[in-house]
């Protein structure tokens, strides 16, 4: 069953995910800092602009690993996609043979069955 999209609807569905892309971004640029900011406190005796670095480069390291870890999602998920439709054309290649096996064993056994019946009506 194919159903019709509304107009438009890719399109709202792309701003959808940019836009909720746009938030977990937000939402992990907050995450970092915060991790940053916990973990430069564990070093008291770091100057201000020592703290300011580690903050600076634990930050970006947090991001950089998260990035990473959405890339290969990414690429993980694709690699899923195209298992299943694989896996999706091949179980549909091999329904559609039963089916036409089935017919042709119908037919087969119909015209079988016609044969024995000319056959034993000539008697």
């Amino acid at each position: 069953m194919n159903q019709r999209r509304p107009a438009g609807q890719d399109e709202i569905e792309a701003g959808i995910a940019r836009l909720e892309g746009h938030l977990l971004l937000m939402h992990e640029q907050a995450t970092a800092r915060q991790e940053a900011e916990a973990f430069a406190r564990l070093l008291p005796w770091l100057t201000t602009a020592q703290h300011e670095d580690v903050v600076r480069v634990h930050r970006e390291r947090h991001l950089a690993l998260r990035r990473q870890s959405w890339r290969h999602t990414a690429r993980r998920a694709e690699q899923l996609r195209d298992e299943y439709r694989t896996r999706y054309e091949e179980l549909r290649r091999r329904l559609l043979c039963g089916y036409v096996a089935l017919c042709l064993g119908v037919i087969a056994l119909g015209m079988a069955c016609a044969g024995l019946m000319a056959l034993l009506g000539d008697e």
